[in-house]
C-alpha cells in the first residue's frame, strides 16, 4: 500500500513538474535554444558521414573577394552597372539554362546609367526565366511610404493550419526597378528567419504584407524547376504546405526548416568576374556548361555583408543559403519537426521505462546503465529518424524528463527502502503482543547503559516489574483477558515514565523499565507511581468484564548494586522476589 501510495505522489510530481516546464516560457526559451545545438550536431554528424549530395544542377556565380577588386579596377564603382548583368543574362541564355536568379535587389534607378537600367528591364521581358529578388521590413512611414505592389506577385494560400504569420508579417517594402515589376511576375522575397542565438535554420516561404501573400524567391524558383505554375496553395491542419504532390512542413512561425548539405562551398562556384571577361571577350579560365543549370547570383565578399550564420558553418554566404533552400525544394528534403504534444508523449513513455528499470533492478549501478542506455537508444532513434526519414525527435526535453524520472524513481525507493528498514527493525526488536522492546533489545541497551555511565561516570536505575498472580489469573479469566491485560499494564508503564526511559517486556508477565541519569531514589519513586496506578486502574477483560490487577517491582542501580549489566539484573530481581514475598503490590 505504502508503495503504491509513494508511487502516486512521485506521478503527481512527475504531472506538476512537466506543467511547470511546458508553461514556463522562459525555461521554454532556454531549452529550444539547446534543443536547436542538438540539430545543429545531427546536421553535421549525418553531413559528414557523406549521405548528403547537393545538386549539381544548381550553380552560383559569385560576386567574391577577387571579383569585387576586379568591379572596382574595371568600373571604378560598386554597385556593376547594370548593363552588365544584362549582357551576363543574354551571354547565359546561350547555353539555355533552366533559370537564372539574382539573390540580389536592383533598387533605385541611377539617373546617370538610364540606358543601363532598361538593358537590364528589357533582359527581364525578354527572358521568362530571369528571377530576381525583393525585400520586406518594418521601416517606419516617415522614411518611406509603404508601395502597393502588383497582384501578379502574390500567391493564394488557403490556411488550414494555426499557423498565423505573425512574425512573418511586413509593414513596409523596398522596391526594386519600377520597370523590372512590371516587365516580370518572377520576383521573390529574400526575408531569412533566424533563431534567438542568430543562427539561421530555416526559412520562409511566404511571407504577409498588406494581407496578401508574397513568395520565397526560391519557391519561385523551385516551382520553375518543376514544372509547377500553381499560384494557389493550401496550408493543411498538420501545417503543411502543399506544392504539387509535395508536402513541404511548416514551423509554428510558418518557415520551413532546412536540410543542409555542407558547409561553405557546398555548390559549385564560379567568380563573377570570370563571367564579366567571357562576356567581354577576354581572357579567362571560365570553362563552364550552363545548360540546364539554375544559376544563382549573389555576394560572398565579406565587405558586402551577406553572410549568415547555419548550422554547418559559421560563415555562410546567403546566395547558398538561398541554394540550399531551393536544393530542399528539389528535392522534398525539407526537415519535420515532431509536434510538441508528440514529444511530451515520447517523454513521458521514456520516463516510464526508465521508472519501469530503476524500481525493478535492485543494483543501483545495472539501474543506471539501464537507464543510460534506455536514453542513448531513444538519442540513436532521433539521429536515424532525421538521417533517412528527415524527422526532428527532440532530445532534450526526454533527456529532463528522464533525468527527473530517474532521480525521483530513486528518491522514492530510498524512502521505501528506508521504511522497510524501520519496519523490519521494529519487528526484530518489538514485541507483538505489547508493543514493548522486546528481550533481545532490553539486554543489548542495558549493556549499552552500563557503557556510558562508566564513561561519563553517571548512574542509571533498573526496574523489573513482574503481574501478580497472573498464571492464576490466566486460570480463571483465560488467556484472552491475560492477552488484554500485559497491553494495558505495558501502556501504563509507558505513559508514567520519560521519553528516554526505555520500557520492554522482560518475558512472560515480566516487564522492565531502563532509566538513564536516574539515581536509586528517583527510580524509587517512579516504581512506586507506576505500582499505585496499576493498582488503582479498571483492567478491561474479554466479554466486557473487568478486573483490578497488582504489580511487584524490584529496583537496582548501577554502581551502587552492580557494575555490569549481570549485577544490575541480578539485584533488581532479588529486590523483585523480596517484594512479592512481602505481600506484592509494592516496590523494593
Amino acid at each position: 500500500m505504502l508503495k503504491k501510495f509513494s508511487y502516486i505522489i512521485g506521478l503527481a510530481f512527475f504531472v506538476v513538474f512537466a506543467f511547470f516546464i511546458f508553461k514556463n516560457a522562459n525555461l521554454n526559451s532556454f531549452i529550444d535554444s539547446i534543443e536547436n545545438r542538438t540539430f545543429d550536431l545531427r546536421q553535421n554528424i549525418i553531413i559528414n558521414e557523406g549521405n548528403k549530395k547537393a545538386n549539381d544542377d544548381i550553380v552560383i556565380i559569385a560576386v567574391d573577394d577577387a571579383t569585387y577588386e576586379y568591379i572596382l579596377d574595371n568600373y571604378g564603382e560598386w554597385p556593376l552597372p547594370r548593363n552588365i548583368y544584362a549582357e551576363i543574362i543574354n551571354y547565359l541564355e546561350q547555353f539555355s539554362p533552366r533559370a537564372i536568379a539574382f539573390d540580389m535587389m536592383f533598387v533605385k534607378s541611377l539617373k546617370s546609367q538610364n540606358q543601363a537600367d532598361e538593358a537590364l528591364v528589357n533582359a527581364f521581358k525578354k527572358y521568362k526565366n530571369v528571377f530576381t529578388a525583393m525585400n520586406f521590413d518594418n521601416q517606419s512611414q516617415d522614411l518611406r511610404t509603404p508601395p502597393k505592389l502588383p497582384d501578379k506577385l502574390t500567391i493564394n494560400i488557403e490556411n488550414n493550419s494555426k499557423i498565423n504569420f505573425e512574425e512573418l508579417t511586413y509593414t513596409n517594402c523596398r522596391t526594386i526597378l519600377e520597370g523590372i515589376i512590371n516587365a516580370t511576375s518572377n520576383i521573390g522575397i529574400i526575408n531569412v528567419s533566424r533563431s534567438d542565438d542568430g543562427i539561421l535554420r530555416k526559412m520562409p516561404l511566404t511571407v504577409k504584407y498588406q494581407d496578401k501573400y508574397y513568395p520565397q524567391l526560391a519557391l519561385k524558383v523551385g516551382l520553375n524547376y518543376l514544372g509547377e505554375k500553381q499560384q494557389s496553395f493550401e496550408i493543411d491542419k498538420k501545417s503543411n504546405l502543399i506544392v504539387g504532390d509535395r508536402k513541404i512542413y511548416l514551423d509554428k512561425d510558418g518557415s520551413a526548416i532546412l536540410n543542409w548539405y555542407g558547409g561553405t562551398g557546398t555548390y559549385n562556384y564560379i567568380p563573377m568576374y570570370q563571367l564579366i571577361k567571357a562576356v567581354n571577350g577576354e581572357k579567362t579560365r571560365l570553362n563552364y556548361d550552363f545548360s540546364n543549370k539554375i544559376i544563382y547570383f549573389g555576394t560572398t565578399a565579406s565587405s558586402l555583408f551577406d553572410i549568415k550564420t547555419v548550422p554547418t558553418a559559421k560563415v555562410y554566404p546567403g546566395v547558398e543559403v538561398q541554394a540550399t533552400f531551393l536544393n530542399n525544394i528539389i528535392d522534398n528534403n525539407f526537415i519535420r519537426k515532431v509536434d510538441r504534444g508528440y514529444t511530451i508523449a515520447l517523454s513521458i513513455l521514456l520516463s516510464l521505462l526508465i521508472i519501469s528499470v530503476v524500481s525493478r533492478v535492485s543494483s543501483a549501478f545495472t539501474a543506471s546503465v539501464m537507464s543510460l542506455s534506455t536514453y542513448f537508444i531513444y538519442i540513436l532513434i532521433a539521429y536515424y529518424a532525421m538521417k533517412f526519414e528527415n524527422l526532428w525527435l527532440e532530445v532534450v526535453y526526454p533527456l529532463i524528463f528522464s533525468i527527473f524520472a530517474f532521480t525521483c524513481t530513486y528518491i522514492i525507493k530510498y524512502l521505501i527502502k528506508s521504511r522497510d528498514f524501520e519496519q523490519q527493525y521494529k519487528l526484530a526488536t518489538t514485541d507483538g503482543l505489547t508493543e514493548l522492546y522486546n528481550h533481545r533489545y532490553f539486554q543489548e541497551q542495558i549493556r549499552m547503559q552500563v557503557e556510558q555511565s562508566k564513561r561519563y561516570n553517571t548512574n542509571f536505575s533498573l526496574i523489573i516489574i513482574d503481574i501478580d498472580f497472573f498464571k492464576k489469573f490466566n486460570d480463571t479469566f483465560g488467556h484472552q483477558s491475560g492477552d488484554a491485560v500485559l497491553r494495558q499494564v505495558a501502556q501504563t508503564l509507558k505513559k508514567n515514565v520519560r521519553a528516554t526511559d526505555v520500557v520492554c517486556r522482560y518475558g512472560g508477565e515480566e516487564m522492565s523499565i531502563i532509566l538513564p541519569n536516574t539515581s536509586k531514589e528517583e527510580a524509587m519513586t517512579t516504581a512506586q507511581k507506576i505500582c499505585n496506578r496499576v493498582a488503582e486502574k479498571k483492567f478491561k477483560l474479554a466479554a466486557d468484564k473487568e478486573a483490578n490487577v497488582t504489580i511487584s517491582l524490584g529496583v537496582s542501580t548501577y554502581p551502587a548494586d552492580g557494575e555490569s549489566a549481570v549485577e544490575i539484573i541480578e539485584a533488581a530481581d532479588k529486590c523483585l522476589y523480596e517484594a512479592k514475598n512481602n505481600g506484592r503490590n509494592q516496590v523494593k
